[in-house]
């Protein structure tokens, strides 16, 4: 039997970010909150647990480089391409995964806001434990 491969792409890390966002009717009082660069977000919780294993199969197609038994992690700036060296998304894109990985306590940033404008491009980096 083959083994599944798992693909970066946009359209699924967009497709797994709006599924666990809040819809109109729910309760959001308890939301587990990601900040990104650009935007906060607070995810439903359970929706949010039932798509880890997706999240985490679509973190591990990132750049050795991010991961904590790789290069111990990298610049927001390199997560366009994904391990194969493809493009897979762009900087939206970039920002709804990692901020999915935050959500899971997956991803982690290597240096408060404050300290982002010392880095290159002005971008955090992020490590994937």
């Amino acid at each position: 039997m083959e083994e599944e491969v798992t693909t970066l792409s946009a359209e699924r890390v967009h497709e797994i970010f709006l599924d666990c966002l809040f819809k109109d009717s729910e309760d959001s009082s308890n939301p587990v909150k990601a900040e990104g660069i650009v935007t906060n977000v607070g995810f439903h919780p359970e929706r949010l647990a039932s798509h880890r294993a997706d999240i985490e199969a679509l973190l591990d197609e990132l750049p050795d480089a991010f991961k904590k038994s790789g290069g111990g992690g990298w610049s927001f700036l390199n997560a366009c391409d994904d391990r194969h060296g493809n493009q897979w998304g762009q900087h939206p894109d970039m920002e709804r995964l990692f901020q999915l990985g935050i959500a899971i306590e997956k991803v982690e940033l290597l240096s408060p806001r404050e300290m982002w404008p010392m880095l290159p491009g002005s971008m955090p980096y992020y490590i994937v434990n």
